[in-house]
């Protein structure tokens, strides 16, 4: 397996890989294809329907005797981009390939998703706000006509056993900070936990499945609850760092133009954690995350065209 701190380098964003380059280490490739009837519960749970043979995510990398399910190339094209006013950037546009597929072909559906690694700090706050006050800021239907119809994930929780709101994941597909380190155990690393004590291993895989999976005698498994609940006050309680140049003109020159143009609509600026937060530390605290913890419609050019719970391919 590889380290979290591979993928969260010091605790920060990863990064796509460069072009041409197979080390997708601090990026994931998310595998589904479209949903079925005949699968409702798993897809109820799981929000997708996983690719039959190579599940619900790419795994690049292997133990000894197993083979990995494939490798991640990136090719990237200019594109630029032109402003009213005739200012012009050159973006990066991303084309994604899967190359040296271990086990055959992909469905011929399959929907593909890169996702890079998100930074960890501050993320015990998001999850101290309150649903209602996340809540507040929904319009799913765009009722006050400002353009901006932001609305919540309803997504599966694996320990309630029933359907709650999300708010982490890029397209928030998990509803609490365990459940997200839980999957990243075992999706990211490999590892089994007490709410997923199976391995990503498809029937297609029999290596895979005949191989040691780390469990000990009586079935406990390879991550326990006591280093589950460690990780998750670890990934509750990194702190924001301050903010820098509070005085620079520039700075405070983007801060208008920001509010000017009505970014502050989708990127809430401030909140108030609970007073019953689940560290008394993350409790009646002013946060200042700039988001409203919401899907938007991000349109076609940012779209991943791959459905998660409740979000759309274009909603992240």
């Amino acid at each position: 397996n590889k380290p979290a701190k591979n993928c969260h380098i010091k605790d920060g964003r990863g990064h796509p890989p460069e072009a041409g380059d197979s080390n997708a280490v601090s990026m994931l490739v998310r595998l589904s294809i479209p949903d079925d009837p005949a699968y409702a519960d798993l897809i109820k749970r799981n929000g997708v329907l996983p690719e039959p043979v190579y599940g619900g995510q790419l795994q690049d990398m292997s133990n000894p005797g197993v083979a990995p399910e494939g490798k991640v190339r990136v090719e990237y094209d200019a594109l630029t981009v032109e402003f009213r006013d005739g200012t012009s950037v050159e973006l990066r546009q991303p084309t994604l390939r899967i190359t040296q597929l271990g086990y055959g072909p992909m469905h011929p559906d399959t929907h593909i998703s890169a996702r890079v690694a998100p930074p960890m700090i501050g993320l015990g706050l998001l999850e101290a706000i309150a649903d209602d006050a996340i809540l507040a800021n929904a319009d799913p239907d765009d009722k006050n006509a400002d353009g901006i119809s932001g609305r919540p994930n309803w997504v599966w929780d694996d320990a309630q056993q029933k359907v709650v709101m999300g708010r982490f994941g890029w397209k928030a597909g998990q509803p609490n900070l365990n459940q997200q380190n839980v999957h990243a155990f075992s999706g990211d690393m490999g590892l089994t936990t007490s709410l997923r004590p199976f391995d990503d291993c498809t029937p297609a895989q029999t290596d895979c499945l005949a191989a040691p999976n780390g469990n000990g005698p009586d079935g406990e498994p390879e991550v326990s609850d006591n280093i589950l609940r460690l990780v998750e006050f670890y990934t509750r309680n990194l702190g924001v760092p301050a903010r820098r140049k509070v005085d620079d003109p520039q700075v405070l020159a983007g801060k208008n133009l920001f509010f000017q143009a009505g970014c502050q609509q989708c990127h809430t600026p401030a909140f108030k954690t609970r007073s019953d937060a689940a560290e008394p530390e993350l409790a009646n605290q002013e946060i200042r995350p700039y988001s409203d913890l919401l899907l938007h419609d991000m349109g076609e050019g940012l779209a991943d065209n791959r459905t998660e719970f409740q979000a759309t391919g274009s909603e992240w």
